[in-house]
C-alpha cells in the first residue's frame, strides 16, 4: 500500500476538514492503485495451449508420412511447400515444438519467419486441420513476449483469426478465440486492433446454451481481456457490446467462468464514476455480493475487487453497494484466514469510511469495527497498514457520537502499539487521528479522560519519544500534541518542582503560556 511515491495524495484527506467526502473517495482511489501493485495480478494475462489435444482435427493423419521428428529446418521447408500435406506436417511439427512444457523455441520460429506462412494457412478453408494448427502455433507465439505478440499482430494474423470465430469447425473457432484472447492480453494497443476488427459481435455470438464449458471458459477469458489495461480503457462502444453478456455470465456456476467474469468487471470498475456507472446500472451488484461469500478463492478476490472499485464511485454508488449487502459480508472477510482478502476487504471497506456520515453510520450499525479493531491488533502489517486507512477515513468525517463510539471499540490500544513501526506515513496518519479524537474529547469536555485513557495505554511515553523521531514532521506533529494536549499537567509539575528548589525565593517560576 502507501509507498514514499505517493504519500501526500492520502495524507490530504487529513488535512482538511472541509473537503467533501466524494473529494476523499477520489483521492482513496488513485492511491490504491499501490494495492493493486502490490503483487502480480491474479488473473492470467496469456496462456499457452501445452496439452496436446486428441481432438479429431489434430489427431488426422496424412496420407503421406513424413518423419516423427521434424527439424526446424524441415519445418521451414515444409510450409513453404505447395503440398497442402506437407504444410499440414509442417505446422503440425512447429505447432509441437512450441507446446512443450519447458522451453518452447518461440523465438526461434519468429526468427525462421514462420508467420507469413502460418497467417496464409488461417485462409485455407478447405483444409480445417491446417487452420487448426496454424492457430494454436500462433497462439502459442502470442502468449511469449510482447515482441512476439507484435510479430504476430504484424504478421496479419488479427483479421483472420477474427475470420476463423465463424468457423464451422468448433475446435478451429475455439482456437482462434484462445489466440485472440492472447493478442489482446498484452496490452491497450493490440487490445483495441482486436476490437477494432470487429472481434466482439464474432465472440458474442458463439454464446450459446449448448456451448462446451471449456469453449465457454476461453470466450469469457478472451473478454476479460478485451476489457483489460487503462490509458486508455476500451472504448465504449465495446464496453456497451460486451456489458450485457458480461451479465449474463456472472449467473453461471462454472468457477473459471465467474472468476473471469468478475475479472472483466473489476477492469471496467477500475476508473471514473461515469464508468462505474455503466456497470452498476446493469444491476450485477446483488450476485458480486453474493461471489463474495464464494468459498474459491478465484471467485471471491476478484468480486470483492470489483466491488472495492465501485465503492470509490459517487455517494449514491457506495450506497448501491451497502443496499446490495456488501457491509454484511465485510465482516466476515475481515476475519479471513488469507491476509490478501483481509486487506482487500479493509481496502473496501476504507472507502466506504471515506464516505458521508450516513455511511459511517451504517458501517457502525453492521458491527464492523469489532473485526476492524482485530486487525488492527493482531493482522499482517500490510493489512493493518489498510486498517489504518480505515480508522483515519472514519475519524476525518465522523461525527462525535459516532468518534466516541470509535473510541469505546478499542482502537486506541492498537493504534498506540502502532506508533513504533517502521513507516513514517502510517505514524503521522495515527498521530492525526489522535489529533481529531482529542479535539473531538474537548468539544465534549471529555479530555481529561480521554489523556488519562491515553496515557494508561502508554501512548504519551510513545508520543513523547516520536519528538526525537528523525523525521521532522514526526517530530513536530508529536510536540504539538503533547504541548495542546498533555502539556498543562507537565508544566504543572515543573512549576511544582521548581517552588521547591527555590525555597530561598532566588527564582521565580515562569509559567508557559
Amino acid at each position: 500500500m502507501p509507498t514514499l511515491d505517493v504519500p501526500e495524495e492520502r495524507l490530504r484527506k487529513f488535512k482538511y476538514r472541509g473537503k467533501d467526502a466524494s473529494m476523499r473517495r477520489q483521492q482513496r482511489m488513485v492511491v490504491s492503485l499501490e494495492l493493486r501493485k502490490a503483487r502480480k495480478d491474479e488473473q492470467t494475462l496469456k496462456r499457452r495451449n501445452i496439452i496436446d489435444s486428441c481432438l479429431d482435427l489434430a489427431s488426422e493423419k496424412p496420407a503421406t508420412g513424413m518423419p516423427g521428428s521434424l527439424t526446424l529446418g524441415d519445418i521451414i521447408k515444409g510450409v513453404n511447400s505447395s503440398d497442402p500435406v506437407l504444410c499440414f506436417q509442417a505446422t503440425q511439427a512447429a505447432r509441437k515444438m512450441l507446446s512443450r512444457e519447458r522451453n518452447p523455441p518461440l523465438k526461434l520460429v519468429v526468427e525462421a519467419g514462420l508467420i507469413p506462412r502460418l497467417v496464409e494457412f488461417l485462409k485455407s478453408s478447405l483444409y480445417p486441420c491446417l487452420q487448426f494448427e496454424a492457430a494454436w502455433a500462433l497462439t502459442n507465439i502470442a502468449s511469449g513476449t510482447s515482441e512476439q505478440t507484435r510479430a504476430v499482430v504484424e504478421g496479419g494474423a488479427v483479421q483472420p483469426l477474427v475470420g476463423l470465430l465463424s468457423s464451422p469447425s468448433v475446435t478451429v473457432s475455439e482456437q482462434a478465440v484462445w489466440a485472440l484472447g492472447n493478442i489482446a492480453g498484452d496490452g491497450p494497443e493490440f487490445r483495441d486492433i482486436v476490437i477494432s476488427s470487429n472481434a466482439i459481435p464474432h465472440l458474442l455470438a458463439l454464446i450459446s446454451s449448448t456451448i462446451p464449458i471449456t469453449f465457454l471458459r476461453n470466450i469469457t477469458w478472451t473478454l476479460s481481456n478485451l476489457c483489460r489495461n487503462k490509458n486508455p480503457y476500451p472504448c465504449e462502444k465495446a464496453v456497451k457490446q460486451m456489458l450485457p453478456v458480461l451479465f449474463y455470465l456472472l449467473q453461471h456456476q462454472d468457477s473459471e467462468i465467474l472468476s473471469d467474469t468478475c475479472w472483466a468487471l473489476s477492469y471496467l470498475t477500475d476508473g471514473c464514476n461515469e464508468r462505474i456507472g455503466q456497470v452498476v446500472n446493469t444491476g450485477v451488484l446483488p450476485r458480486l455480493v453474493e461471489l463474495m461469500t464464494s468459498s474459491e478463492l478465484s471467485v471471491l478476490t476478484p468480486s470483492l475487487r470489483t466491488v472495492g472499485n465501485i465503492v470509490t464511485g459517487t455517494d449514491q454508488q457506495t450506497q448501491m453497494a451497502i443496499d446490495a449487502g456488501m457491509l454484511k459480508v465485510l465482516p466476515q472477510l475481515l476475519k479471513h484466514a488469507k491476509p490478501a482478502i483481509q486487506k482487500e476487504a479493509a481496502w473496501a471497506l476504507s472507502n466506504v469510511a471515506a464516505g458521508p456520515r450516513q455511511h459511517i453510520q451504517q458501517l457502525i450499525a453492521h458491527d464492523i469495527l469489532p473485526p476492524l479493531v482485530a486487525l488492527l491488533k493482531n493482522g499482517e502489517f500490510k493489512v493493518q497498514k489498510e486498517a489504518v486507512w480505515t480508522v483515519a477515513n472514519f475519524t476525518t468525517g465522523a461525527n462525535l457520537d459516532q468518534l466516541i463510539q470509535l473510541v469505546h471499540s478499542g482502537v486506541l490500544e492498537p493504534l498506540v502499539n502502532l506508533l513504533t513501526v517502521p513507516d513514517v506515513k502510517i505514524v503521522l496518519i495515527i498521530l492525526d487521528v489522535f489529533t481529531y479524537i482529542l479535539q473531538a474529547a474537548e468539544k465534549l469536555s471529555e479530555k481529561e479522560n480521554l489523556c488519562l485513557l491515553i496515557e494508561e495505554l502508554g501512548g504519551i511515553d510513545r508520543i513523547e519519544a516520536l519528538q526525537l523521531h528523525e523525521n521532522h514532521q514526526i517530530g513536530q506533529t508529536a510536540l504539538n500534541i503533547i504541548e495542546k494536549h498533555f502539556g498543562e499537567e507537565e508544566d504543572e509539575g515543573i512549576i511544582l518542582l521548581d517552588q521547591l528548589l527555590d525555597q530561598d525565593n532566588e527564582f521565580r517560576c515562569i509559567t508557559k503560556n
